[in-house]
């Protein structure tokens, strides 16, 4: 991949001017179709499948009236005052009157009508007006509110004297996040972070513009896609919120990257590509990360999450783009300006332990050095701290949210606390059983006598409404429970009635169902609470895979998905803490406590997911690349956390900025995500990767890198920091300028399953025509070398080139150009090799000539590689056997005969 990007980033730089136009253009297209083509969001939380959820449909197309959104009026008379008095009795008539021709309103229910039951306050102070429709709440017109609030207000001017005429139901509820001040604050509190940490306005204004670029095209395809989606409010929110910190900290990266090799002296052009191949393998190794993750939500199997989940996704992926595209597009435009002044760099001094000079070490090292002096501790400080943090946690309440998490100056939130006060808070979130009457004689009568036993169960405040539909097909028992939507309780009362079923089906013959928007909304915390455990399998397992796959390691996968364990932990426990407690929400803004949004924790274990492995990567690759060049552990850890510390620690701060600029003036629905996500990627980054990763790795020593060879050869290579195209760029004039060579070894030397030695210091030269014979007693290592030189060695040590091609990175390539024949594994090795030179291969490969015993077979082998090693276009040919007697039956003689012994291959 490195070198793809290597070349994707030479590209962009010399065509910046046709990269910045074609994301202008994208830009604009995706904005017109926004506007032109976006529907506004739906807000209808549903999950097909549940008991809930297909009563509530079956419900919308037999009995629509009691299936839509709900709008209510409440009417609050003066202390000392009844609201039962017949002046007021009237004007709610004549006012119920005016409501029944509202468009879109199904009904309304008079308090003081004959058939209205409980909708007086105990206190007699409040009349209590539903007012069903017959659409949903994203169908909702605003026409249709206003009308509804021209008739309260007409109400409370009629009846005046300190009346008061509240409007809300979830009618009028503002789920919808919307993008405002926030954002602005969190960009510019990034832009500071950037500014102290270049020290220059453009370096910092630069991420800033790409991660702008980047949130814009994504929310435009967003909303555009509302067009033909159902796509709630909040995934267009998340999104930006995600797209923002992601594609700051992406362009960050590469951006950082790119001014130490400036500052190194490399040329702006190649300082470009190669940032782009180096750190952009890191982005885009994160970027995977976090789509896999996001992409996962879907384990849950709901509709509305999946949406989200692909929403935040795009986000991801466009940042992703734009950071391996327009941003070395952008540096190019930038040019030698981005390069440190010299007088700024700091020279990275490191020093034996014990050791003193005049020279300060920098905070980083100090830091290492004292969370590494005694590890064992650190680890256990660390570990104790997190999981005191994530105690908490326990208690955390998961619900949709309803009016009670809108601001408290709103309409909706106001009415929801005045129903709460008067009549109690389980009339702001009342269930619905339905009831299957179609085969039963006397629907009214088998209604009311459910309606009976449900008013007998612990939790029910009140049972309101008992009718059938006009065709006696399905009864309504509308149920209200003496706590609040959220609570613990009304779930308990759920599961409650549910448990009924079968009583109802035996007593009266027939089957109930217990719905409404608070069921559904139980039915939906339930079904995502189920889906955290395999979600969080399927997350710590992908943790482990890939960062085997970049580490090629046991302990690094295990150390690095238990620290984001203990992160999502703290995260979690401080969430609990503040929404579920109330501790310091007067300081964060926070209105409402008891419970968080239900799909809270696996969005952020998806997201927390993905940044905690992009600062794992960034931060661990650089302490590897030290370790695999000079096999000393502890220098190693010094040196790559110096290395890479203080652009973690910019990215961690731009992250938790632009995550905690939500939480203070956020939507109530996106706070408590936002804080969670703040919390977390500062848990992660400052106490996990900062803290518990560099203590860890000091207390393994080497055996942090210690990966079985089995495991090894069955893992995929993700080369993460671009060490292949480093190692490519070295070789780029090796052996020389003008080298014919097909085969050039040096220092090559290979290992088996059990990391021992099998070949080393292997040297080899061979050019068109030119033919070599390895021969060596035993298990010498000689078809280990063979596959190596055709491409089938996924891991080798020193440098090999073949057809002009570096292994192993380009072991497909070689592949396609060079013939592999085993003579232990064919009856027929001179017709392979006939078919094999047929194909035009330049090398040719002979593996265990020995096992060819018949003589014709053998004269056939000697006249195919005399012909083919000296005609117009002569091939290469290496030939392995035991014994250098049976080489010379074959070979040529201008062949060289060489012996592989005590794993040196030594000219004889």
């Amino acid at each position: 991949m490195s070198s793809v990007l290597y070349r994707l980033g030479r590209t962009a730089a010399r065509r910046r001017a046709a990269v910045l136009a074609l994301w202008i253009l994208l830009l604009c297209v995706v904005g017109g179709a926004a506007v032109g083509l976006g529907r506004g969001t739906d807000d209808a939380f549903a999950i097909p499948g549940s008991e809930s959820q297909d009563a509530l449909d079956h419900l919308a197309r037999i009995f629509p009236q009691v299936s839509g959104a709900t709008a209510q009026l409440v009417v609050v008379v003066p202390d000392g005052a009844r609201v039962d008095t017949p002046a007021v009795a009237a004007a709610v008539h004549a006012a119920a009157e005016r409501i029944e021709r509202i468009d879109q309103v199904a009904a309304v229910v008079d308090p003081f009508g004959e058939h209205a039951r409980d909708a007086v306050s105990p206190d007699g102070r409040a009349a209590w007006i539903p007012v069903p429709l017959d659409v949903k709440q994203a169908e909702i017109t605003q026409e249709t509110r206003d009308a509804l609030t021209g008739v309260a207000g007409e109400l409370q001017a009629q009846l005046g004297d300190g009346t008061r005429v509240y409007t809300g139901g979830d009618a009028f509820a503002e789920l919808v996040p919307s993008l405002g001040v926030t954002e602005i604050v969190g960009v510019i509190a990034a832009l500071v972070i950037l500014v102290v940490l270049f020290r220059s306005i453009i370096a910092a204004g630069l991420p800033l513009v790409t991660a702008v670029v980047g949130v814009g095209v994504a929310a435009g395809l967003i909303y555009a896609a509302t067009a033909v989606l159902p796509i709630s409010s909040t995934a267009p929110m998340l999104a930006v919120m995600i797209g923002l910190a992601v594609g700051i900290d992406y362009a960050l990266f590469i951006l950082s990257r790119h001014r130490d090799q400036l500052a190194e002296g490399l040329a702006v052009e190649e300082s470009i590509a190669r940032a782009v191949a180096t750190a952009g393998s890191a982005v885009v190794f994160a970027g995977l990360t976090v789509l896999i993750a996001l992409l996962g939500l879907a384990v849950a199997r709901i509709p509305f999450l999946t949406t989200m989940g692909i929403a935040a996704a795009l986000g991801v992926s466009i940042g992703v783009l734009v950071a391996i595209t327009l941003v070395p597009a952008l540096l190019a435009f930038a040019g030698t300006r981005l390069r440190p002044r010299p007088a700024r760099r700091r020279l990275l001094r490191l020093r034996p332990r014990g050791r003193h000079d005049h020279a300060r070490p920098s905070l980083g090292l100090r830091w290492v050095r004292l969370v590494t002096k005694a590890p064992l501790v650190t680890v256990l400080v660390v570990v104790a701290g997190l999981g005191v943090t994530a105690i908490p946690a326990v208690e955390l309440q998961l619900a949709l949210p309803d009016n009670a998490s809108q601001p408290e100056s709103s309409p909706a939130r106001e009415a929801y606390d005045v129903v709460s006060r008067h009549f109690g808070p389980g009339y702001n979130g009342p269930l619905l059983v339905s009831v299957d009457v179609l085969a039963t004689t006397d629907p009214v009568g088998i209604t009311e006598a459910i309606a009976d036993d449900i008013r007998a169960l612990d939790g029910v405040a009140s049972v309101p409404l008992a009718t059938p539909d006009p065709k006696g097909q399905v009864g309504i028992v509308q149920v209200v429970p003496t706590t609040a939507p959220d609570a613990p309780e009304t779930a308990a009362l759920v599961r409650a009635l549910r448990s009924m079923h079968e009583q109802f089906r035996d007593r009266y013959g027939v089957h109930t169902a217990v719905t409404g928007f608070t069921a559904v909304g139980i039915d939906v915390s339930a079904q995502l609470g189920d889906a955290l455990l395999p979600f969080g399998i399927l997350v710590v397992g992908l943790s482990l895979v890939l960062l085997a796959m970049v580490f090629r390691s046991i302990a690094v996968p295990i150390k690095a998905t238990a620290g984001f364990l203990l992160s999502v932990g703290a995260a979690f426990g401080a969430t609990s803490f503040v929404f579920g407690q109330g501790h310091f929400a007067d300081a964060l803004h926070i209105t409402r406590t008891g419970s968080v949004i239900s799909f809270l924790p696996i969005i952020l274990m998806g997201v927390l997911f993905g940044l905690a492995m992009d600062y794992e990567v960034f931060l661990v690759s650089r302490i590897r690349e030290h370790y695999a060049h000079n096999g000393d552990p502890e220098q190693a850890i010094e040196v790559g956390f110096v290395s890479a510390s203080r652009v973690v620690v910019a990215a961690a701060l731009i992250m938790f900025a632009v995550f905690a600029a939500f939480v203070p003036e956020g939507s109530s629905t996106i706070k408590p995500i936002a804080f969670s996500l703040a919390v977390g990627v500062f848990v992660d980054a400052f106490a996990v990767r900062m803290t518990l990763v560099p203590a860890v790795l000091a207390l393994l020593g080497r055996r942090a890198w210690w990966l079985p060879g089995w495991l090894d050869r069955r893992l995929p290579v993700f080369d993460a920091e671009g060490d292949a195209l480093m190692h490519e760029l070295r070789l780029a004039d090796w052996p020389g300028p003008g080298s014919r060579e097909l085969v050039s070894a040096r220092d090559l030397r290979l290992g088996d399953d059990r990391g021992r030695t099998v070949v080393d210091g292997i040297e080899i030269h061979l050019e068109p025509g030119e033919v070599l014979g390895i021969h060596g007693a035993g298990p010498c290592g000689k078809t280990a070398l063979l596959a190596a030189l055709g491409g089938r060695v996924p891991t080798i040590e020193g440098d090999l080139k073949v057809c002009g091609k570096v292994l192993p990175q380009h072991g497909s390539a070689v592949r396609k150009r060079v013939a592999l024949v085993s003579c232990r594994d064919t009856t027929d090795p001179a017709g392979e090799v006939r078919r094999a030179l047929a194909d035009g291969v330049p090398l040719l490969l002979l593996d265990d000539l020995d096992t060819v015993v018949r003589a014709d077979q053998r004269r056939m082998l000697a006249d195919l590689l005399a012909e083919a090693t000296a005609g117009p276009d002569p091939v290469a040919v290496v030939v392995t056997c035991q014994h250098p007697a049976s080489l010379w039956e074959v070979l040529p003689d201008r062949a060289r005969d060489v012996a592989l012994t005590g794993s040196v291959l030594e000219v004889v």
